[in-house]
C-alpha cells in the first residue's frame, strides 16, 4: 500500500507539502500541485477519509445520529434508521449509524474527524444538545424533527400539529362533543417533540371547535397495558365515545380489546382514529382510520436536502413540514344522541 512518504519523494516534496495540498489547509503552488497529484495516480495513492474530505472530495458517508435509551421504542426508531439508510444508498451514499445515549458525543467525534459529508438528527428533543453543535460545525446538518430552537437550522417533519387538529375536525364534524386522547408514554413528553406538538394542534383545535379533549398519557416509559386499560375505561365512565390514539401499536390494541369487552363497534358505537402512526394499522384486529407517519417520506426529504447542501454549502436554513394524510376506513361514526 503507498504511503504519503512515497508520494513526497516521488513529487520531491516534503510530506507536510503532501499533506497541505491535499487538505487544502494552506496554499500551494499550481505547479507543485500538479506535480503531486501526478505522483498521487501514478503510484496509487489513496488519501484517508478525513483527507478526502478537507479537499473538498466527498467521503460518501452520512453520519445518523440517533441515541438509544433505556426508554427508545426500537421498532419506531429503527424504521426511521432504515428508511434513511434506503434514501441515503440510492444517492449514493453509506450511513454511519451513532447510537451513542450521550448524543453530543458522538456528533462531535465525526464532525471533528471529517468522516462524513453530512450529519443526520434523530429522535429530537425538546431543548435538543446536538443544536449548538449543528450550528458550530462546517459539516452540513439536517434534523428529522424539530426542536424547541430552530433558528438557523434545517428541519424536516411531519406537520405534527396540523395532523392533531385534523383528527380533532373528523371526529367534530361527526358531531362528538367529547373527544379521548390516548398519547405516547409519560417520558415521552419530557423527552420529544412530536408528541407535544400533535397534542397542542389538537388542544387548540377542540378549543376551536367548543370540543371537550380529554388527554391521557399511555403509561410509563415502557408501554403498560394497565395504565391503557385504566384510561380506556375512564374516558368510557365519563361517556366519551370517540378516541384519537397518538402512541404505538400495543396501546392501540389494548383499548381496542377494551371497547370489544364494553360491546361496543368500531364505527358503529365509537369512533377511532389513530394519529400519526408510524406502524402498518392494517394489521390490527379492527380497521381504523389512520393519519399516517411515513418514515420514507421525511427521511427521503432530509437525505435530499443534505446532498443539495453539499452542492450549495450556502443555502439557507428551512423549515419543512409534511402536511398530514387523512386514510379513512369507516371507523368514525356520527355521534349518537
Amino acid at each position: 500500500m503507498t504511503t504519503i512518504h512515497e508520494v513526497a519523494r516521488a513529487a520531491g516534496v516534503s510530506i507536510s507539502t503532501v499533506s497541505y495540498a491535499l487538505s487544502g489547509k494552506r496554499p500551494v503552488s499550481e505547479k507543485t500541485r500538479m506535480r503531486i497529484e501526478d505522483a498521487v495516480h501514478a503510484l496509487g495513492y489513496e488519501p484517508d477519509a478525513g483527507a478526502r474530505m478537507l479537499a473538498g472530495r466527498r467521503t460518501h458517508i452520512f453520519a445518523l445520529t440517533e441515541p438509544l435509551r433505556a426508554d427508545t421504542h426500537a421498532p419506531t426508531h429503527m424504521a426511521f434508521v432504515l428508511a434513511t439508510a434506503v434514501a441515503a444508498r440510492r444517492q449514493g451514499f453509506d450511513i454511519l449509524l451513532l447510537t451513542d445515549e450521550q448524543a453530543s458525543e458522538g456528533m462531535n467525534r465525526v464532525a471533528a474527524s471529517n468522516l462524513v459529508d453530512a450529519i443526520l438528527v434523530l429522535d429530537v428533543a425538546p431543548d435538543d444538545e446536538r443544536v449548538p453543535i449543528a450550528r458550530s460545525v462546517g459539516t452540513p446538518t439536517i434534523f428529522i424533527g424539530l426542536p424547541d430552537d430552530r433558528e438557523g437550522l434545517t428541519c424536516v417533519d411531519l406537520d405534527f400539529e396540523a395532523a392533531g387538529r385534523l383528527a380533532v375536525d373528523r371526529l367534530a364534524d361527526a358531531g362528538h362533543r367529547r373527544i379521548a386522547l390516548l398519547g405516547q408514554t409519560e417520558v415521552s413528553y419530557r423527552k420529544s417533540n412530536f408528541p407535544r406538538r400533535l397534542l397542542r394542534g389538537a388542544q387548540e383545535q377542540a378549543a376551536a371547535r367548543d370540543v371537550t379533549l380529554d388527554w391521557s398519557a399511555s403509561g410509563s416509559a415502557v408501554t403498560d397495558a394497565s395504565a391503557v386499560r385504566a384510561c380506556t375505561e375512564t374516558a368510557l365512565a365519563r361517556g366519551d365515545r370517540a378516541f384519537i390514539v397518538h402512541a404505538v401499536d400495543d396501546v392501540h390494541q389494548v383499548l381496542l380489546s377494551v371497547l370489544a369487552e364494553h360491546g361496543l363497534r368500531v364505527g358503529d358505537d365509537v369512533s377511532v382514529i389513530s394519529a400519526a402512526a408510524s406502524f402498518d394499522t392494517a394489521a390490527l384486529p379492527v380497521p381504523v382510520d389512520t393519519i399516517p407517519l411515513v418514515p420514507q417520506r421525511s427521511c427521503e426529504l432530509a437525505v435530499d436536502l443534505a446532498v443539495r447542501r453539499l452542492d450549495d454549502p450556502l443555502a439557507p436554513a428551512e423549515i419543512h413540514l409534511i402536511p398530514p394524510e387523512y386514510r379513512s376506513v369507516g371507523s368514525v361514526s356520527p355521534a349518537q344522541d
